[in-house]
């Protein structure tokens, strides 16, 4: 059994990625419905939160259903961090965790997130900071290293145990890898063969279905996996994977009644926590997600975009459902949503 401090997070956990403005508590509700083991809050900014920042505090919330959970802060002030690890503390999480592995620019250029990988001794410094000042086990999600000239991960996760975190998540791309890229999980792996290494390594990056999760464990028996963009409106990846490491065989894909049945789910709790203006707003990333390989969608979509009330939406859901019955979606490289229809659903 797995251990993060002396919470059990079971024999081989499927973590769910903080992920900004995707996994916010209604994505975590249906992600936890498949057996999502650990899940994070999106990542906070420490300066917002000791500002008392009402978008900072928000990301804070979850419900007992979503635990364990940890709460994930980054910063590039070591006093900061500290003490916004102590404010997250008081919305009783099960873990503090810290990122170091953000790539993007505006977080990197104030040497926060993947950006403090360019000063190890700052990154060790800060983390044994937080670690002292939490009751809380902290972990820590991380990547290979800066750039090719610095894949110093092996070092910085002894480094990072030693002054007192219980897990480490490593994503395997570097801060100037591409997404597009494939993730390189050898590092990974020299992580968890380092027989120093004592806490769980969690690995991350390409884990994608069932049978990517098992070649990943095997290959570099790492403790357990973290999911990221699998989870797109796909939440019953963590069913799939775990059935898969069981039995070695693929579930059936889910129909059209229960992808509309979840995402409505999605919708009213996303409604819930952020009222219905917002709500509706902020769910339009996720449509071409959830109905990934049936054709002809982008007719609903751009229906979808025009609607502004919760109960003219959820009769639009009720109408995909009767259109699509029976039909069975396109699966593997056959992506009927393009990337410029995507660019163009995430501006709008």
């Amino acid at each position: 059994m797995i251990r993060i401090g002396n919470k059990e997070v079971g024999e081989f956990p499927i973590l769910l990625a903080p992920m900004e403005d995707v996994s916010d508590p209604p994505f975590r509700y249906v992600c936890k419905m498949f057996g999502a083991d650990i899940m994070y809050t999106e990542f906070i900014s420490s300066e917002g939160l000791i500002r008392d920042a009402a978008k900072s505090v928000k990301k804070l919330d979850f419900s007992e259903f979503e635990r364990p959970i940890g709460i994930q802060i980054f910063g590039h002030d070591i006093q900061s961090m500290v003490s916004a690890a102590e404010y997250a503390e008081k919305a009783n999480p099960d873990i503090i965790d810290i990122n170091f592995g953000c790539p993007v620019k505006k977080v990197v250029s104030k040497g926060a997130g993947s950006g403090i990988m360019n000063d190890i001794p700052k990154m060790v410094k800060m983390t044994a900071a937080v670690v002292k000042a939490c009751k809380l086990p902290v972990t820590v999600k991380t990547r290979l290293g800066y750039d090719d000239n610095h894949k110093e991960i092996v070092e910085i996760a002894e480094r990072l145990q030693d002054v007192g975190i219980q897990a480490i998540t490593i994503h395997g791309r570097l801060r100037t890898t591409r997404s597009s890229a494939a993730a390189d999980w050898t590092l990974i792996g020299e992580v968890k063969q380092n027989q120093r290494m004592k806490i769980p390594v969690f690995g991350n990056g390409d884990v994608l279905d069932g049978p990517s999760a098992k070649y990943f464990k095997e290959t570099f028996g790492v403790d357990g996996l973290m999911v990221a963009r699998g989870s797109y409106g796909n939440p019953w990846i963590f069913r799939e994977i775990k059935h898969y490491l069981v039995t070695g065989e693929t579930l059936a894909l889910p129909d059209i009644h229960e992808r509309v049945r979840i995402s409505r789910i999605h919708l009213e709790k996303s409604v819930e926590w952020k009222g219905e203006h917002l709500a509706l707003m902020e769910m339009r990333k996720h449509w071409s997600d959830y109905f990934k390989g049936y054709p002809n969608f982008k007719v609903f979509r751009i229906r979808i975009m025009q609607i502004v009330q919760f109960q003219e939406l959820l009769a639009l859901l009720e109408e995909i459902e009767q259109y699509y019955h029976g039909y069975i979606p396109f699966t593997g490289d056959h992506d009927l949503t393009t990337e410029s229809d995507r660019d163009e659903l995430c501006h709008l």
